[in-house]
């Protein structure tokens, strides 16, 4: 096979790949953004609405289970397609629900598909890299992103056209169809053996190794910290740093552009210095440059600050699926629960915090879960990726 042949199956394997992590942005995008809708068509309080946005995580956390042996019977391949056509489904179910217990247990399904998919799209992108010795996952994680800008973008065009919830999910059902018919051709077959069980026969349950444990505290510190960024930044950035309500939405704003390039380059990194320097580089970055911004405050150094934790933080969970993949699918299935859990508690433990002392007490420990992140590392085997 020629090198340019090489390259060739390498770019439709990706950009096939990318069409799956753009899809799961798109679908949890779709209903995110209408939600305003939904709590005024089931009559809904705002707890009800915090409900009904922790069971699509508590659905997610709860697939662990299920995904190590769905993968080892069905592999990623096919339970790429199984998840996201339920995906698709439950979309179109949602726009039908009748009333809120209904929504609840729809969105609570939506979790379990979204746990599964994240799992085996996550393991497509290992098996990329394995095959064709090339840093891929960064990139494939900056498609999540453009598929939530894209739903974002359709939401606003759909509430321009019509109110119905059933008209925009259903152009959005039609979407996520031809995304997966788009990648259906490119997958990849195969999934890469686990290091430590190449040619062992591998039991039907598998307790977490001392690995195992380490990568998902690692995944589980680096969503917190990311996902308490996306939830308080613009209260930190309006009742501490005291810039107006025009201001505020800055910080999130510098974090997510910061996250988006950082994934667009973060492969070169990976190739250039290992998976292990820019997890170690990545997450004392996050979090020291967010704890000299807390402590100098003001509004640039704040921005630098989140800047450094959105550039930090968001080459560490790619790295992390990879050296997860490669130890097997209940590896990969345990890294991606814990990373909802962190996703879950991060917002609320950062809530904690700062109603028992002070906003800036609760993103000080925001800082402390990215220098945590570090501390896993160390204690996880890398694997030098081949340049």
């Amino acid at each position: 096979m020629s090198v340019f042949r090489i390259g060739d199956d390498f770019r439709r394997a990706q950009v096939a790949i990318a069409a799956l992590f753009c899809f799961l942005g798109f679908q949890y995008a779709t209903w995110a953004s209408r939600l305003p809708a939904l709590k005024v068509e089931l009559g809904l309080s705002e707890a009800e609405v915090g409900l009904l946005l922790m069971a699509c995580g508590v659905g997610a956390a709860g697939s662990y289970p299920l995904v190590g042996p769905l993968m080892r019977r069905l592999g990623s391949r096919r339970l790429t397609f199984l998840s996201a056509f339920a995906l698709g489904l439950l979309l179109l179910a949602l726009a039908a629900a009748p009333n809120y217990p209904v929504a609840l247990l729809i969105i609570c399904l939506d979790g379990v598909a979204v746990g599964c998919l994240n799992v085996a799209m996550n393991a497509q992108g290992a098996a990329l890299e394995v095959l064709y010795e090339r840093t891929a996952l960064s990139q494939l994680h900056a498609t999540f992103s453009a598929g939530s800008l894209g739903a974002a973008l359709l939401a606003s065009g759909m509430n321009l056209w019509t109110a119905s919830l059933a008209a925009h999910f259903g152009v959005a059902a039609v979407i996520l169809l031809l995304l997966i018919a788009y990648s259906r051709s490119g997958l990849l077959t195969e999934d890469p053996q686990p290091e430590s069980e190449e040619g062992k026969s591998r039991p039907k349950l598998i307790l977490p190794s001392r690995v195992m444990i380490w990568m998902g505290l690692a995944m589980a510190f680096a969503t917190v910290t990311e996902g308490a960024m996306n939830d308080w930044s613009a209260l930190y950035m309006e009742n501490v740093v005291n810039v107006g309500a025009e201001v505020a939405p800055l910080g999130i704003a510098v974090v997510s552009v910061m996250m988006v390039v950082a994934r667009l380059f973060a492969d070169g990194w990976r190739t250039r210095w290992g998976d292990d320097r820019v997890v170690r580089t990545g997450s004392v970055l996050a979090g020291s440059g967010l704890a000299v911004a807390l402590l100098v405050g003001g509004l640039a150094p704040t921005l630098a600050g989140f800047a450094c934790v959105g550039i930090g933080i968001a080459v560490v969970t790619p790295c992390l699926y990879v050296a997860a993949a490669r130890q097997g699918p209940d590896a990969l299935a345990l890294v991606a629960a814990m990373g909802t859990t962190g996703l879950l508690a991060g917002p609320a433990m950062i809530g904690f915090i700062a109603s028992a002392s002070s906003l800036l007490w609760g993103m000080s420990a925001v800082a402390v879960s990215a220098l945590l992140v570090f501390a896993c590392a160390t204690r996880i085997r890398w694997k030098v990726v081949s340049h």
